[in-house]
C-alpha cells in the first residue's frame, strides 16, 4: 500500500518502502505510466542482497501532486528530498524505461548515489548524434511527434488510451501495445508470469485520476535533462535488448558511448525487448549492483 509524504512546497508524492527500515536502499523510478509498484521479483531481490526499496509515483501519476513543466531533473529534487525524511544519505538508483532518465540524472546529482541500474532506459531527445525516433514503433512515434507538438496534443493522444488501458486485460493491453511488443515481448507479459498482472497494476494505480503523470514524463524528455551523462562518477549499469520497439537499442547505444568507460558496465542482450531483458535476470542486476561497491 502506498503512503503519502507531502514536499516542502505543499505537494504529495505516493511512495512505498519495502524491507528493512535501516538497510541502504535501492531508490527505484518507474516507467512511463508508471507508478510506485515495484515490478515483481526486485523486493525479494533487495532482501536477498540486503537492501531495502523505495519507490513513488511521480507527479501526476496516481495520487501524486502534478507539478505542470517539470523537468526530469525536478524529479530528482523530489526523489532527495523524500530519501531526506526517510532518513537515507547513501543509496543505489535504479530505473527502468522512462525510469532510466530519472535514475541517470540522480547518479550525477545526487551526492549519496553509490551506483546506478539502467533497464532500457531512454536516451536525451537531444543527444548529439542519436535518431531518437528510429527503431521504435509506430504508436511510440505518434506519442513522441504529439508531444513534439505540445501538451494539448499530447493529451488528445494520452486520453482515450488512459480509459482503454484501464479497462484491458492482459491480452488486451498486449493486442493494443503490439506495435511496440515484439514477439518475445508479448510472450513474457503472456506466459502466465506476474509481468502480466503486474502491468496492468501499475497502468491502473498511474492512471487512476488523469494521464497528467504520462503526459508530463513525455513532455520532459523532449527537453534537455539538466545533466551530461558524461558527468557520470559512480557505477552504472546497463541492460538492453537488440529487438526492443518501445526504447530502441540505439538509445542503451548512446548511452554506453557517453558514461566514461569506467564506470559503465553494459549488458546489451541480442534477441530480447523491451519486457524480456527483465525476465529471469533481476536477481543478477541487484547482486552486480550492490557488489560493485562492497
Amino acid at each position: 500500500m502506498a503512503r503519502q509524504f507531502t514536499l516542502s512546497d505543499g505537494r504529495k508524492l505516493d511512495y512505498r518502502v519495502a524491507g528493512k527500515p535501516d538497510a541502504t536502499p535501492l531508490l527505484w523510478f518507474h516507467g512511463t505510466p508508471g507508478a510506485s509498484l515495484p515490478p515483481p521479483g526486485i523486493e525479494a531481490a533487495c532482501e536477498k542482497y540486503g537492501l531495502s526499496i523505495i519507490s513513488f509515483s511521480r507527479p501526476g501519476y496516481g495520487s501524486s501532486t502534478r507539478q505542470k513543466g517539470r523537468l526530469v531533473a525536478d524529479t530528482v529534487v523530489d526523489a532527495a528530498e523524500l530519501m531526506k525524511h526517510l532518513g537515507h544519505t547513501r543509496f543505489y538508483t535504479g530505473g527502468w524505461s522512462g525510469g532510466g532518465p530519472y535514475a541517470l540524472t540522480t547518479a550525477i546529482k545526487l551526492p549519496g548515489c553509490l551506483a546506478a541500474l539502467v533497464i532500457a532506459g531512454v536516451a536525451p531527445y537531444d543527444g548529439e548524434g542519436l535518431d531518437y525516433l528510429a527503431g521504435q514503433g509506430q504508436d511510440n512515434i505518434d506519442e513522441t511527434n504529439a508531444a513534439l507538438t505540445g501538451e494539448e496534443a499530447l493529451q488528445a493522444f494520452t486520453k482515450p488510451r488512459r480509459v482503454e488501458m484501464l479497462q484491458a486485460s492482459v491480452e488486451e493491453l498486449v493486442e493494443g501495445l503490439s506495435s511496440v511488443l515484439p514477439e518475445v515481448d508479448q510472450r513474457a507479459l503472456l506466459d502466465g508470469g506476474d509481468l502480466g498482472s503486474y502491468t496492468v497494476a501499475t497502468f491502473a494505480e498511474a492512471l487512476t485520476g488523469s494521464s497528467d503523470g504520462w503526459v508530463d514524463d513525455d513532455l520532459a524528455f523532449t527537453l534537455p535533462w539538466g545533466v551530461n551523462v558524461k558527468d557520470i562518477r559512480v557505477p552504472v549499469f546497463l541492460h538492453h535488448g537488440s529487438l526492443d520497439a518501445a526504447v530502441p537499442f540505439a538509445h542503451g547505444e548512446w548511452i554506453a558511448a557517453h558514461i566514461p568507460k569506467e564506470y559503465l558496465t553494459k549488458h546489451f542482450e541480442q534477441g530480447e525487448g523491451h519486457v524480456s531483458i527483465y525476465v529471469g535476470r533481476v536477481d543478477g542486476m541487484i547482486s552486480e549492483l550492490v557488489a560493485s561497491t562492497s
